[in-house]
């Protein structure tokens, strides 16, 4: 069965955010936040993110916009206009849109070892985890793991 991890990073050092992708085999980070510069962890910052992937942890790493809320949805959530259950059909009606379940076959037919990165702490309220649950949903024979 293939893996597909999540990670939050918020809250996580350095050493404990390149660790824990080491031991679990992590192979890529695909980056689903919508703003990949502005986050407060220097580490997260893109482009220091895809250097320190590659020559610390021999990680590729990839930003996928495809993936990431629009900035209309995700400003309503932070703002609280909308709940997580308005946020999450907001979402998947976005995906929609982009007709995603064509994207994730074209792009990520062979998706193993890969690893969702966002900046929330856990998934339950974070769109990696709906993006990981349409990846396996459309691949099958998938197991998520959030790191």
């Amino acid at each position: 069965m293939r893996k597909i991890f999540t990670i939050g990073f918020t809250r996580m050092t350095a050493e404990e955010f390149f660790t824990c992708l080491e031991r679990n085999r992590v192979e890529k980070i695909v980056d689903v936040r919508l703003n990949n510069a502005s986050q407060l962890l220097g580490f997260s910052k893109y482009p220091d993110i895809e250097y320190l992937l590659r020559n610390l942890s021999n990680i590729d790493y990839v930003q996928d916009k495809n993936f990431a809320p629009s900035e209309r949805i995700f400003d309503a959530y932070k703002k609280k206009f909308l709940n997580w259950q308005e946020y999450e059909e907001a979402f998947a009606a976005l995906m929609r849109t982009r007709d995603i379940e064509k994207y994730i076959l074209k792009n990520y037919a062979d998706a193993d070892n890969i690893c969702l990165l966002c900046s929330e702490v856990s998934p339950e309220n974070c769109h990696r985890r709906l993006v990981a649950e349409k990846i396996a949903e459309v691949l099958g024979d998938v197991e998520i793991i959030h790191l």
